[in-house]
């Protein structure tokens, strides 16, 4: 669910970046049911998409790498150890990007993210913490997808507000060379 709602946040803001999502499931799963009808609310199609596992390569090469638990940090930084520095929980994100302010339109993403993971160790990240992570609904009700969807969706666009302001010059924002990648359980 984060990844094409992400997506379809940064196509609408005019920003060409590719979200691709991995995570703990073996490769070539359908999305659940849930998460299926939870995206069709919102006029976003889950249909095709199929779990792929994580990559130390892809997530080595990502410019952002966010994880929907602590958990998932931990595994990508154990699979690319140098993507510790953007490497973060959408939850934790939100809440240090909000702190330090919205990336000024000719920052590099990369030096934002150095400042929103400021003071940050890993040891930040053992456990697990509702403060950072989203919970899973997987094989649960609908209506807890849906809780899900909804707070994934506020999460996005407060990301994609803060990560991606309006340009000053130009209305098309250009891609970066790397893909973002969401990871997912």
């Amino acid at each position: 669910m984060a990844q094409v709602l992400l997506q379809h946040r940064l196509d609408a803001l005019g920003v060409g970046a590719r979200v691709r999502s991995a995570g703990e499931l073996r490769g070539g799963v359908a999305a659940s049911p849930g998460s299926v009808r939870a995206m069709a609310a919102r006029g976003l199609d889950l249909g095709d998409h199929r779990s792929r596992t994580i990559n130390g390569d892809e997530v080595g090469a990502a410019d952002l790498v966010i994880g929907m638990a602590r958990r998932h940090v931990r595994e990508a930084v154990l699979a690319s150890p140098e993507a510790w520095p953007r490497a973060f929980t959408l939850k934790e994100l939100v809440r240090r990007a909000k702190a330090i302010g919205p990336r000024p339109p000719d920052q590099p993403l990369s030096a934002w993210l150095d400042l929103v993971g400021l003071g940050r160790r890993p040891a930040d990240l053992l456990g697990d913490d509702p403060a950072d992570d989203v919970e899973d609904p997987i094989g649960r009700a609908d209506d807890l997808y849906e809780a899900t969807a909804a707070e994934l969706a506020e999460l996005v666009e407060r990301l994609a507000d803060l990560a991606f302001p309006p340009p000053t010059t130009t209305s098309h924002r250009p891609a970066s060379s790397s893909p973002t990648i969401t990871q997912e359980s």
